[in-house]
């Protein structure tokens, strides 16, 4: 069909993912919640349970590369994918590994600080990584690749939203980092009310948190909280209006 041949030329081109917020719940505790846009016709599977090297872990997964941009593991971790660095970036034919496989080794490795500097990022497409870590402590970090450099840094445990800069000019992401100002100093921080705001199609629909192009769109929610032992992850299938969810 032309749309799909049209909009296979743009993805290529508007490689996407995605809106995250944090919400941490107390010292030990938080909500995690990610709006994947995607196009629709990209295949997923929902959230389970998958045992690699002998870890424990739990995320959705992109049936093309096999990875995930969501997951978490019995290694007392959490990673979210965006796609993109700091700014736009053209997109290659080729990469040699997926950002979601990568996603992957950082939620099996024993120590996040030890594997994120061993990690080999050559022809690897830029992206930005939301790491939660609960071994010591409640733990925030970001890692950014830009294809050249790799930056790794710790976060405080406040509220934080972050935008894919593939989708989003920076014009864009202070306006969607104002409305999430004004959630935060309105709400409960519940995931009921997290859900609501990733909802939320204030504003233009092309720049709304619930977001729609004509060559991408919101495809599902994924929120995850962590309370005390306990991870139960929440997925909405946005397109096909199905729920699932899962806990360990």
């Amino acid at each position: 069909m032309t749309f799909i041949a049209q909009t296979n030329a743009q993805y290529s081109k508007f490689i996407t993912m995605c809106t995250v917020t944090f919400l941490p719940l107390n010292n030990t505790d938080f909500i995690l919640t990610s709006n994947r846009d995607e196009q629709r016709n990209r295949e997923t599977l929902p959230p389970a349970e998958y045992v690699e090297d002998g870890v424990k872990m739990m995320f959705p997964k992109d049936k093309i590369a096999g990875g995930t941009w969501i997951g978490a593991s019995s290694k007392n971790r959490l990673v979210c994918v965006l796609n993109g660095a700091y700014k736009k970036h053209e997109k290659k034919n080729n990469y040699r590994k997926s950002r979601g496989v990568i996603a992957k080794e950082i939620l099996k490795s024993t120590q996040v600080t030890d594997c994120v500097k061993d990690l080999n990022l050559n022809q690897v497409e830029p992206f930005t990584m939301v790491i939660v870590d609960w071994n010591e402590k409640l733990q925030l970090y970001e890692l950014i690749w830009d294809e050249v450099k790799k930056s790794f840094k710790t976060l405080k445990n406040e509220p934080k939203i972050w935008s894919s800069s593939t989708l989003y000019s920076d014009n864009s992401k202070r306006l969607r980092k104002s409305w999430f100002q004004e959630w935060v100093h309105s709400n409960d921080f519940n995931v009921k009310n997290i859900l609501q705001f990733h909802h939320s199609e204030i504003g233009a629909k092309e720049q709304a948190v619930l977001m729609k192009r004509s060559y991408v769109e919101t495809v599902s929610i994924t929120s995850v909280k962590k309370e005390e032992n306990s991870i139960t992850m929440l997925y909405e299938d946005v397109i096909h209006s199905k729920k699932k969810e899962v806990q360990f």
